[in-house]
């Protein structure tokens, strides 16, 4: 069997890049982009006011000269003024132009302004600069801002539009579909009889897709009927760019995804993982170049390997830079038994220090997915010992 790292390398050798898409920048929130971006001009562009009050000239201010004329107001978005002399000052806003002949802004809470006047209370300094945001003490022109590969939050689409991009190039969204197999799944809000279960672990996968920014997601449930898989399976290979199964990976009689994909050409590149939960997970690849996961059907099984390989491979697929991996510590000591990876539910504690740990969420086995609520995500503890201390240092995956 391969191990983790394996599968990660072998699903990276076969999942293709998306194309190229040019978006507005109002609908490019949660892409990832695939151009550099430069600074436009500097930034700020020019000398910014940086508090409400009166910009001067330091170099008037003195023990015996503390009160000036107010030449005229200058707001955020007017042309610069220009300073008349030293006996004046000009009142300004935050966000102003400084004007001209002007080198620092006294705040408004340290004057006293009465007809016409601007008086220095006590105490209060007028020195070269102060309050105000230098031109280009930010980012200069043609600086680098973004690179190719970060997702688009809220900061980085204010950066790009601070550069002037009305559009912006970015990966597609892939065309996914989550499909669930099984005579005894039963969709929520339907009656169940006591031999049935609910369709859960699909509303699951549609849900962390979203969540992640993939909201391309077809959704279908299929019978464990041969000929009725075959041909929607043909359908979603044929429409899809990538197909995620929840169930009929494993070896039981009714167990039919692996066979029908392989009739209808899908390459399996692997099958079955070295770890625990999600020992049965299935990879192939269509005729076309679709990307096919079958993940295991038990619910916790089905979350750990979306959120451990199906994730992060949609991400390398849209270009995104790799991030850097999150580590936590064990908030106290887990043992286990097979010597396989082991992905285990934690919930995070903080303690009066501001550390995290990781405190074990057991679960009743890979069908008990009841006991993933309140939980953070997995850590991934390696083969080898079969105890873990307290403080033993490994990686997080987060559900979202």
């Amino acid at each position: 069997m391969l191990t983790p790292a394996e599968a990660d390398l072998r699903i990276g050798q076969h999942l293709q890049c998306l194309p190229i898409e040019s978006l507005p920048l109002a609908q490019a929130a949660r892409a990832v982009l695939r151009e550099n971006i430069y600074a436009e001009r500097d930034q700020p562009p020019f000398d910014r006011v940086a508090m409400d009050g009166v910009a001067l000239d330091s170099q008037t201010v003195s023990a015996v000269s503390r009160a000036f004329r107010v030449q005229a107001t200058q707001a955020a978005g007017d042309p610069p003024l220009t300073l008349a002399g030293p006996e004046d000052c000009i009142e300004v806003m935050t966000g102003a132009v400084l004007p001209l002949g002007c080198n620092c802004v006294v705040p408004v809470e340290e004057l006293e302004l009465a007809r016409g006047q601007a008086s220095l209370a006590p105490g209060a300094r007028a020195e070269p600069w102060q309050n105000v945001h230098r031109r280009g003490s930010d980012t200069r022109q043609g600086a680098l801002l973004l690179s190719a590969g970060v997702r688009l939050r809220s900061p980085e689409v204010a950066i790009a539009a601070s550069a002037g991009m009305a559009r912006i190039r970015v990966s597609s969204q892939p065309m996914l579909a989550v499909i669930s197999t099984g005579n005894e799944l039963i969709e929520p809000g339907e009656p169940v009889l006591a031999h049935q279960v609910r369709r859960s672990n699909a509303y699951a996968i549609v849900s962390a897709l979203r969540e992640h920014g993939f909201d391309r997601v077809a959704d279908d449930h299929i019978q464990d009927d041969r000929d009725e898989l075959r041909e929607r399976l043909r359908f979603h290979l044929e429409t899809h760019d990538v197909l995620v199964l929840s169930g009929g990976v494993s070896m039981g009689r009714f167990d039919l995804v692996p066979a029908v994909l392989e009739e209808l050409g899908v390459h399996a590149i692997f099958h079955k993982v070295a770890q625990r939960p999600g020992k049965p997970l299935w990879f192939g690849v269509g005729p076309s170049g679709t990307a096919v996961f079958g993940l295991p059907g038990n619910p916790v099984s089905t979350l750990v390997c979306l959120t451990r390989y199906v994730l992060p491979s949609l991400n390398g697929s849209l270009g995104q830079q790799p991030l850097p991996p999150e580590r936590v510590a064990l908030g106290e000591a887990v043992t286990v038994n097979p010597p396989l990876t082991f992905f285990l539910p934690v919930r995070l504690e903080q303690d009066d220090w501001g550390r995290s740990w990781a405190m074990p969420a057991p679960t009743n086995g890979s069908g008990d997915f009841t006991a993933l609520a309140g939980t953070a995500g997995f850590v991934e503890l390696p083969p080898g010992p079969n105890t873990y201390p307290k403080g033993f240092v490994t990686r997080l995956y987060r559900w979202s």
